[in-house]
């Protein structure tokens, strides 16, 4: 039975949201951990672009289709903010982030952190992330039923404190294993239905491995402060603004828990993904590698631009696996999204791996179909909002850059070390129970060339 989340206010011509609860509690959280894309459509053609639903302990609106969430993301009259929303589903575990934060702060840290993302620092990233790719591969064996993801998963969380953090010096494979394990526990803990410490519970766990980031973290923090190291975490502990401001010890490492933890989740799905998709598709997977092959065995930033074939599959699994599904945001003070009335105090969250299955965007969403975005289609240009997978206006993804060349540099190397197939009718089984993952490992028959 439906409902509306709250009345308009009188003599408005704005229309009261509609949507129902789901079930008792839990409401649609299982749904939407299971397929959200089907719960969105079902929603989509039940209520339209904006509902609302019961899920994680609360109420939400959910915004669909790039009209909706463009509203939200461009928020052109500040009535939406970042902070209170995500710190519901991940504050414990990544407050003080760059996305949990607003505002004139949001906009005095990140001033401060592009410092670390400027194309001379990418470039000297891009320098030693092609030798710590090189080594890292080198573990790689090949077999029947390779799981991508895991192995993908532990390369990232490497090429993380290699570039990021200048290395993780006296640091064993075994403890970093337990990082990544922390990592997992902190993001995995926003779904949490029970959102308290209780022992061996979800929220728990999130909380222990915040614990565990911020010791491991600290242990290196004095001595990127008195280096001169070109990784991120030196960056951060150098960069001032143009008033001399410069981050506090709490502000350095609430950022890299964050950065870290973004920079090899994202990746990792969609290196992943990409790889399952070559796999289908040896055509691409071919058309890719001879690209790589033209290029020197360690391509500098500015060669990168010429592997034109990756850069259009590596938009498409961001499209068909979106690394962040949905973007949270709560309303500061009454507004209104596409004629409907949206109070005070309401968490939204916009919908972009939706959007990127819309029909009416996106000829045959559920095929790969590199070539969406070449030239002579770009469809992702049919509307402004039609791509989203890093986010849009003041808080579009920082890194997107350094994500860019990671996912790159990572397939370069893969492509001229191996090739792999996938069954034509595979279908990976994917876990939405924080940020998506296959629960299957994305198998690969993996070979050396």
């Amino acid at each position: 039975m439906g409902t509306v989340l709250a009345p308009a206010p009188p003599h408005s011509d704005l229309a009261p949201i509609p949507g129902n609860p789901g079930l008792p509690i839990v409401g649609y959280t299982a749904r939407y951990m299971r397929d959200p894309v089907a719960m969105w459509r079902e929603r989509y053609e039940r209520y339209g672009p904006v509902s609302w639903f019961g899920g994680f302990g609360t109420r939400f609106v959910s915004l669909l289709g790039p009209d909706a969430c463009g509203v939200v993301l461009s928020n052109r009259d500040r009535a939406f903010a970042n902070g209170d929303s995500w710190r519901y589903l991940i504050g414990p575990f990544f407050d003080r982030g760059l996305m949990l934060l607003d505002f004139d702060e949001h906009m005095a840290h990140r001033r401060i952190m592009q410092q670390a993302f400027t194309s001379q620092r990418l470039a000297r990233y891009a320098e030693g992330l092609n030798l710590a790719i090189e080594e890292g591969l080198a573990d790689w064996r090949p077999q029947q039923g390779f799981r991508v993801y895991p192995a993908t998963k532990t390369l990232t969380l490497d090429l993380a404190t290699s570039i990021f953090m200048g290395g993780a010096e006296g640091t064993t494979r075994t403890q970093l294993d337990r990082v990544n394990k922390a990592f997992i526990d902190c993001v995995q803990a926003g779904t949490a239905i029970v959102r308290l410490p209780m022992p061996g519970g979800r929220w728990w766990r999130g909380l222990r491995g915040r614990a565990a980031l911020e010791t491991f973290l600290r242990q290196y923090l004095p001595a990127r402060r008195a280096g001169d190291g070109d990784d991120l975490f030196s960056a951060l502990c150098q960069a001032e603004s143009d008033d001399g401001e410069r981050f506090s010890d709490d502000d350095v490492i609430n950022h890299m828990i964050f950065l870290l933890m973004a920079a090899h989740d994202t990746s990792t799905i969609t290196i992943s993904t990409m790889m399952s998709y070559l796999g289908q598709h040896p055509e691409w997977q071919q058309q890719c590698r001879d690209e790589s092959l033209a290029l020197d065995a360690y391509p500098t930033y500015d060669q990168l631009g010429q592997l034109e074939s990756l850069d259009l599959v590596m938009k498409e699994a961001m499209r068909l696996v979106t690394p962040l599904p949905t973007m949270a945001r709560n309303a500061v003070k009454d507004t209104e999204v596409l004629g409907y009335f949206v109070p005070k105090g309401s968490f939204v969250v916009a919908t972009p791996i939706f959007t990127h299955h819309m029909p009416e965007y996106w000829p045959e969403p559920e095929r790969f179909d590199p070539g969406r975005f070449a030239s002579d289609r770009r469809e992702d240009k049919v509307h402004r909002y039609a791509w989203q997978p890093f986010g849009g206006g003041v808080h579009k993804c920082l890194g997107m850059h350094f994500s860019a060349v990671e996912i790159k540099l990572v397939m370069h190397h893969l492509l001229r070390r191996f090739t792999w197939g996938v069954p034509p009718d595979y279908r990976a089984p994917m876990d939405y129970t924080s940020l998506p993952f296959p629960k299957d490992g994305h198998p690969v028959e993996l070979h050396a060339r």
